[in-house]
């Protein structure tokens, strides 16, 4: 039985996460991280995406995605693939880096914006890896705290 397809909606925006294979680390040192990063500025731009915000955890990713263009399937398809031939090319690696496909969840109200943009943010506080959102070097939800504030008119 073939998996269902994916939703991809004109100015849809997305809580998009994907975790290592076997739970197993995705970036092994920051040189990782900044090539995963870039790799992600390029496919933002090549698919005119809007990036509203991301945490790069050890062995997964949270991703804050607005698609103007009802295209997040390709490119999530482009950055995964990249960004696996890259780490696997530099690590002297073959198969898999991400588990399964990637997940994804619509955000369709602007309390759910609010909700998954702390969620994201303070991921990193719940894996007792910083104290604060702002100290973690590796996300960013600046994009969707201006969002949330505009959206409440604070």
């Amino acid at each position: 039985m073939g998996r269902k397809p994916r939703e991809n909606v004109a100015g849809g925006i997305y809580h998009v996460f994907a975790r290592g294979n076997n739970r197993a680390s995705v970036f092994f040192d920051d040189r990782d991280r900044r090539a995963y990063l870039g790799i992600l500025s390029d496919v933002t731009e090549e698919f005119g995406w809007v990036r509203l915000g991301y945490c790069l955890m050890s062995n997964h990713v949270h991703l804050l995605i607005e698609t103007p263009e009802p295209n997040l399937s390709p490119g999530m398809q482009q950055l995964q693939s990249r960004y696996t031939k890259r780490f696997n090319w530099r690590h002297e690696r073959s198969g898999h880096v991400f588990q399964g496909r990637y997940g994804c969840e619509r955000v369709t109200s602007d309390e759910q914006l609010v909700a998954v943009t702390a969620y994201v943010a303070e991921n990193p506080v719940k894996a007792g890896l910083c104290d604060d959102p702002e100290s973690w070097a590796w996300t960013d939800c600046g994009a969707a705290r201006r969002r949330v504030r505009k959206v409440l008119g604070a």
